[in-house]
């Protein structure tokens, strides 16, 4: 399948998401060509030792929608995966902040390389962090 058929597939409960949407409590919500969002609702379960959402929480959601938003460009039989990401952290997510929505967007699709950025809002609309991604596109043996 084409990548943006995969996933709007997974989103339609056509095939089942990958472990890691459950274990982070992440929904990929929607994808068009170059975008994918999703969401989340951070608790205490993801708290770091100082009582906050721990940032590689937040670094795995940026991650995935910027990752997913590159997939929505990539034909069948094609992968990806980061191969550098930059984040910006610009304010505390606490179980409290409500549920966060990612938004990743590719800014260079590539055959061989391809960037993208996403940015994380809370449920106010305020930024919570962003970050620039790099990632690798190759073909998937089969």
């Amino acid at each position: 399948m084409a990548g943006i058929d995969y996933l709007q597939a997974m989103i339609d409960g056509e095939i089942p998401p990958p472990p890691m949407i459950s274990l982070m409590d992440l929904d990929l919500v929607s994808v068009s060509p170059g975008t994918a969002t999703f969401t989340c609702q951070p608790d205490e379960s993801h708290y770091n030792p100082i009582g906050a959402v721990h940032g590689g929480y937040v670094c795995t959601v940026l991650d995935s929608a910027a990752g997913c938003a590159v997939h929505t460009t990539l034909p069948a039989g094609v992968g990806y995966t980061s191969l550098e990401i930059k984040v910006s952290y610009l304010r505390a997510v606490r179980g409290t902040t409500g549920p966060l929505t990612a938004v990743g967007t590719v800014t260079k699709p590539g055959s061989r390389v391809a960037f993208a950025e996403a940015v994380v809002t809370d449920s106010d609309g305020r930024v919570v962090a962003t970050a620039t991604s790099t990632l690798l596109v190759f073909p998937i043996a089969t």
